[in-house]
């Protein structure tokens, strides 16, 4: 399937906002996690998805994450202070920020951005980013947000035939796109994300995609998938440590000398 270039800046946004999850739990949720609304089976699924991929403890205590996105941005996450650096690699713009409190600073075009007014701009471009870019890498940790609603479809094969639950995802009220919702297939064995598709409104009948989750590999103590398609995330990579020099140089480091978590 091509992916459109609309989708580098997909607004698939939904409940991306909040991050910090409290809990040690595998099955912890974020407080205002819609049980109510959601069933039981659906929450059981979940549950296992997230003890598949590590736990939630395993989550909480993850602290750096980098990534390449489609070819055309790096981010580095630390999840423990918001502090995000997002570099353009078709150009020379990179933006530092903290999505917390929507504070940044902006290089590009050769020097940094100073007037009031761009920064605003181009730090808000930035947190649409990672929010976009952080929920393709993440979206099975987040299964339990804030405002998030599971139900159960039911039993479907994948693309690729292998046999799957189904749970629906919708959101009250919470992240930049709120009318959304995604279909998820999780594989009956592993308990793992293997396909999902996305509904620009709640209504649609029809998908904008259907792309899958594959090629899972440990880092640190979670799993991560990169494989969407023929567009793929790539260069993922899991820290204990960078340098502070990471999130207030403009200078590009080579990140790969640094050693990953174990």
């Amino acid at each position: 399937m091509k992916t459109p270039q609309l989708f580098l800046y997909l607004l698939l946004l939904n409940g991306a906002v909040a991050f910090a999850q409290s809990g040690t739990n595998p099955s912890s949720s974020a407080p205002s996690f819609d049980k109510a609304g959601s069933d039981a089976r659906a929450v059981q699924i979940a549950d296992q998805v997230i003890k598949a991929m590590g736990g939630r403890k395993a989550w909480d205590e993850t602290h750096l994450i980098s990534w390449n996105f489609f070819g055309n941005r790096r981010l580095v996450w630390d999840k423990w202070t918001g502090n995000v650096r997002i570099d353009n690699l078709k150009d020379d713009q990179t933006i530092l920020l903290n999505v917390n409190n929507d504070q940044g600073r902006v290089f590009r075009k050769g020097e940094e951005v100073t007037a009031p007014d761009s920064v605003t701009k181009y730090v808000k471009q930035g947190k649409a980013a990672w929010i976009n870019d952080s929920y393709w890498l993440v979206m099975p940790f987040k299964l339990k947000d804030a405002g998030v609603t599971l139900k159960y479809i039911g039993e479907e094969a994948t693309k690729e035939g292998k046999p799957a639950d189904v749970i629906q995802m919708t959101f009250k009220g919470v992240g930049l796109t709120p009318d959304n919702k995604y279909h998820i297939w999780v594989d009956k064995q592993s308990h793992l994300v293997t396909q999902w598709a996305h509904y620009p409104k709640y209504t649609d009948e029809q998908p904008r995609f259907t792309l899958p989750w594959g090629d899972y590999q440990k880092h640190g103590k979670i799993l991560l998938s990169g494989e969407r398609g023929d567009r793929d995330l790539t260069d993922i990579m899991v820290f204990t440590g960078l340098p502070g020099e990471v999130f207030s140089d403009f200078t590009r480091t080579d990140l790969s000398r640094y050693p990953q978590a174990k």
